[in-house]
């Protein structure tokens, strides 16, 4: 996982490819290390963290079925926790654009889901002055 930092695209794209295919037959096995490494690598430029955690959400959208009720609870919170973190990352310089999506997801008369409140607040806290 470490040749995500390449800065060759080309190379990004295999590594995401990889870890889509071993995810096919051992997605479990697959999550728990992108999700270790991510742990590991807290500082991981975030360019490079998204692509391990689309990896992560093709492993769960393709194998939903064979994942372990745990296992599936687990990944999807630390996925939701990760891609939120990116989304504040991104809007400490396009807060406009990333503030648009985000309120994409308050729909009336429905209440929000808890990593959208999240990331919202987490938003406002970064770009306050």
């Amino acid at each position: 996982m470490d040749a995500t930092t390449d800065k060759d695209p080309l190379v990004q794209e295999q590594i995401y490819n990889a870890l889509c295919y071993l995810g096919e037959s051992e997605p479990e096995e697959i999550l728990n290390s992108c999700d270790e490494y991510l742990r590991q690598h807290d500082k991981l430029a975030y360019p490079h963290r998204v692509i391990i955690l689309k990896a992560m959400e093709t492993v769960v959208r393709n194998n939903i079925a064979l994942l372990d009720k745990s296992t599936a609870k687990d990944v999807i919170r630390d996925w939701q926790q990760a891609a939120s973190n990116v989304l504040v990352a991104v809007g400490q310089r396009f807060i406009n654009k990333v503030m648009e999506e985000v309120l994409t997801k308050f729909q009336p008369g429905i209440l929000p889901h808890y990593f959208v409140v999240q990331t919202f607040a987490n938003l406002s806290v970064s770009n306050g002055e």
